[in-house]
């Protein structure tokens, strides 16, 4: 038996809190801004993912007009920070709403890097970062789409690891990434499963009913 639910009816914020309960676990963009004034800001967006293969893009969506927007559309420029497990409180600490001239990375204790593209500065302790130029910001609702052109990527050299085919890439035990649940729920990683796709020709057929 199933519990049928209506956005209408449920409400927008009780059906957010549904959303995501169900929508799980949620990678986080860990996102650097710095607005026109010069203020550094960084923010968690759990509603994050890549969007585009060739060029290389990526998106984070802010639900209600946030600094991390508000910086992007006025400087056209953002760094997506890997958001690891070492750094599980300090990455909460920064979604506390501080005021927009005031940075997180001091507040917090988090050390400014350079970034080779952009002005927004990279998170020193994140092992993976994403330069962006702003490419569009699409408005849903209470909502904004923000989609980012990867101008460039930096990758700490301790994550990669080679396979057996001399592929080097980086490992996902060694990133170690947060995500998001529910409520104020978050998790690591656990088991990795791998599993091949089935290629048409090799069609078993026993998956047929």
């Amino acid at each position: 038996m199933r519990t049928d639910l209506k956005p209408a009816e449920v409400g927008a914020g009780p059906f957010y809190k549904l959303l995501t309960s169900v929508v799980v676990p949620r990678p986080i963009a860990w996102v650097s801004t710095r607005s026109a004034d010069g203020v550094d800001n960084l923010a968690p967006h759990s509603f994050f993912t890549v969007s585009c293969v060739d060029p290389p893009m990526v998106q984070f969506t802010s639900v209600g007009k946030k600094d991390s927007l508000r910086n992007v559309s006025e400087t056209r420029e953002f760094v997506v920070c890997l958001a690891g497990e070492p750094m599980f409180e300090k990455i909460n600490a920064t979604a506390t709403d501080f005021p927009s001239d005031i940075s997180e990375f001091s507040s917090v204790g988090l050390t400014p890097e350079p970034s080779a593209t952009v002005a927004p500065y990279r998170v020193a302790e994140s092992p993976v970062v994403l330069e962006c130029e702003l490419h569009a910001n699409i408005e849903l609702g209470n909502s904004t789409v923000v989609i980012g052109r990867v101008t460039h990527a930096a990758i700490d050299e301790s994550v990669f690891v080679t396979d057996e085919r001399g592929n080097s890439l980086p490992d996902v035990r060694r990133l170690a990434p947060l995500a998001r649940l529910g409520r104020n729920e978050w998790s690591r990683l656990g088991e990795i499963i791998e599993i091949t796709r089935i290629p048409y020709r090799e069609w078993p057929g026993h998956y047929e009913s």
